[in-house]
Formats: C-alpha cells, sequence, structure tokens
C-alpha cells in the first residue's frame, strides 16, 4: 500500500505532490494498464470534487474505457464526439464549465456539470484521454488544465 503527502495547499503545491507520487507508482512499472489503474486511483483520492477520474485508450482510431475510479463508464467514444472526442480528434485539452451547454456532450453519468479533458501524446501518437468529471460547474479552471497536462506528460511514456 502506497501513502503520499498530498499538500492541501494551493493547487500548484497540489500537483507538485501529485507529480511526484505519480512517479513513484509509475517510474519501474512497465504494464501501461497498471500504470493508468494507480494514475486514475491517485487523481480520484486527491483531486477534490470529482465524480468520474479515468482514462480512454485509443484503439484503432476509437476511444475504449481504461482503467477509471466512479460509475460505470460509457465504453467506446468515437473521435470528434462528446469532450473526450473532441479532446482526442483536436489533441488539445478540453475545458469545460458546463457541460450541458456543450454541443453533442455525451452523458455517461447525469450527475456531472463539468469536465476536463486531456489528450496523451507520446512521439506524436495520441494514446488516449485522461477524463475527469465534476458534479460542480465550473469546476476546472486553467491551473487544473496545466497540471493534469504536467501529469500526463510524465505518465505518457510509461503507458505507450
Amino acid at each position: 500500500m502506497y501513502q503520499f503527502d498530498i499538500a492541501a495547499g494551493s493547487k500548484a503545491e497540489l500537483y507538485h505532490d501529485l507529480a511526484a507520487a505519480l512517479d513513484a507508482l509509475t517510474a519501474d512499472e512497465p504494464d501501461p494498464i497498471a500504470n493508468m489503474a494507480n494514475a486514475a486511483a491517485l487523481i480520484w483520492q486527491y483531486l477534490p470534487d470529482l465524480n468520474w477520474a479515468g482514462f480512454y485508450r485509443n484503439v484503432a482510431d476509437e476511444l475504449v474505457l481504461g482503467p477509471f475510479q466512479g460509475k460505470a463508464a460509457c465504453i467506446r467514444i468515437p473521435f470528434g464526439k462528446g469532450v473526450c472526442g473532441t479532446a482526442a480528434a483536436t489533441r488539445e485539452t478540453q475545458v469545460v464549465a458546463d457541460v450541458h451547454a456543450f454541443p453533442g456532450h455525451i452523458a455517461c453519468d447525469a450527475a456531472s456539470r463539468s469536465e476536463l479533458v486531456v489528450a496523451i501524446v507520446h512521439e506524436e501518437r495520441l494514446l488516449g484521454v485522461l477524463d475527469l468529471d465534476s458534479p460542480e460547474a465550473g469546476r476546472f479552471d486553467a491551473e487544473d488544465a496545466a497540471g493534469c497536462e504536467a501529469l500526463m506528460r510524465r505518465l505518457a511514456p510509461r503507458i505507450a
């Protein structure tokens, strides 16, 4: 069992500590599914106000559900559909304050109000996306996006 000292202070401190914990969990593990599973659990445990945290993997140019924490989820998402599919198609982070206002939003959990999706790219190849949902509208901001992008840059070579 791992025990981490994650700061309850600023977001910058939180993401710094999450990065160190992610390194400790994944540095010597070659299995990508194990690394995604531990990353999802770490994020779920320490980022406040989430109701879903996990991964969709790029399998033959379609997003397929990977390791996650939360309620059962949509299994397959085409590129360009919903927030996750948009992030995959554009390879750009999506910060959505109100998912109900996002055209084509896919509602896996009706309680979700906001979403952050980070495309995971390694050596110009899209590996998948990190998907975070919150029951709070406007939960995610630019600092969350930057923090999660940094986490995924660390994780990408360990899930490639």
